[in-house]
């Protein structure tokens, strides 16, 4: 089964919160929609689920226009960041709400139920009501009822934000796994480029309420379609700057230049943006074709093994970001060493072009 959009836009008193979208989400896999807060994940979430009306387009599941129907009955189910979860009744009634709902069989239900509570680990707890279990605990109830479920379409608004680190890295590892083979079509909201190459899968990359490049995870963070795409998919933000190219030379403002080769060289001559992310500007040189660049450190921050270092360069702010820990003194000058076979080279209108 497919998921597709056709031109679906939403409109709220006037104010364009999604704009006309079109795109076709599979099943056996991933559906990753990545953006920054307000690039609008949970509105186009809310109009594939039925949540909100449509102010244009049609959406199709399986081949059905549903974009008239219900949630309950597009058979789709919901996971949030917040702990979904009726106080009053125990985990395995949480668990088996919309099968009850939708009348099935006794015996089903618990068959159902079972096999939800063994995958996610709540077996020892289905007596138990939400408010003795953990955070981590409560979501589990929560994907469990998605699971039991076995919807045609299942979608996570970020739902380990309200985690803490550990249990994130729990399930997001195991996440994959509970929905394959399904058949559902699975469609997961973050604002966290990592948690995207993590999940795998497809990813459509949005901004201000448009999808601005969708396809495979990994071929879009090796080739971003767009500076704007670039920015997306790289956390911490990736560094850019303004370059002349002439020849088989690239110079930045001041002075600091180095030798294409590739496409890039091949380039008509004039301005263009060369952006490179922070793991490939650092605070060594690793080979002979680096390029010598210097900054002045204004922010340096620690994150387990690693270091970074965010510096001006002319008016420009870049950040390193490096394993180990590095002596950097705030307020100081210090050399970097940018990897150019890393490099995207943008035209000025922020497109791709080498």
């Amino acid at each position: 089964m497919t998921l597709e959009l056709h031109s679906a836009s939403k409109v709220v008193r006037g104010i364009t919160h999604i704009k006309p979208t079109t795109l076709t989400l599979q099943p056996g896999h991933f559906n990753v929609l990545l953006g920054q807060t307000g690039a609008g994940k949970t509105s186009l979430i809310k109009l594939m689920a039925g949540l909100d009306p449509l102010a244009s387009g049609r959406i199709v599941m399986g081949g059905e226009d549903v974009s008239r129907l219900t949630p309950q009955k597009r058979n789709i189910s919901l996971v949030h960041q917040f702990f979904v979860n009726y106080p009053h009744m125990t985990v395995f009634d949480n668990i088996a709400s919309p099968l009850r709902v939708a009348g099935m069989a006794r015996s089903e239900i618990e068959d159902r139920v079972a096999e939800a509570a063994q995958i996610l680990q709540l077996v020892p707890m289905l007596k138990r009501r939400p408010q003795e279990l953990s955070g981590g605990q409560q979501q589990r109830c929560a994907l469990a009822r998605a699971i039991a479920k076995e919807s045609r379409a299942v979608f996570l608004d970020e739902p380990l934000a309200n985690l803490d680190y550990k249990l994130r890295e729990e399930l997001r590892e195991q996440l994959p796994e509970l929905f394959a083979g399904r058949g559902a079509v699975v469609v997961y909201a973050t604002s966290e480029p990592e948690e995207a190459l993590l999940l795998g899968g497809a990813t459509a990359l949005m901004d201000d309420g448009t999808v601005t490049q969708f396809g495979p995870t990994a071929e879009i963070y090796r080739k971003p379609a767009t500076l704007a795409a670039a920015r997306v998919f790289s956390d911490p933000p990736i560094n850019a700057a303004a370059i002349t190219k002439t020849g088989t030379t690239a110079s930045l403002p001041s002075g600091v230049h180095w030798t294409l080769t590739g496409a890039p060289a091949a380039l008509p001559d004039g301005a263009y943006t060369m952006a490179i992310r922070p793991h490939h500007v650092l605070p060594v040189r690793q080979t002979p074709g680096d390029v010598a660049i210097t900054g002045t450190v204004q922010v340096t921050e620690l994150s387990g093994s690693e270091s970074s270092a965010h510096f001006l360069m002319g008016t420009d702010s870049w950040v390193s970001l490096t394993h180990g820990v590095h002596p950097y003194r705030v307020g100081e000058d210090h050399d970097f060493f940018l990897d150019p076979t890393h490099a995207f080279y943008f035209e000025p209108g922020g497109r791709l072009v080498a």
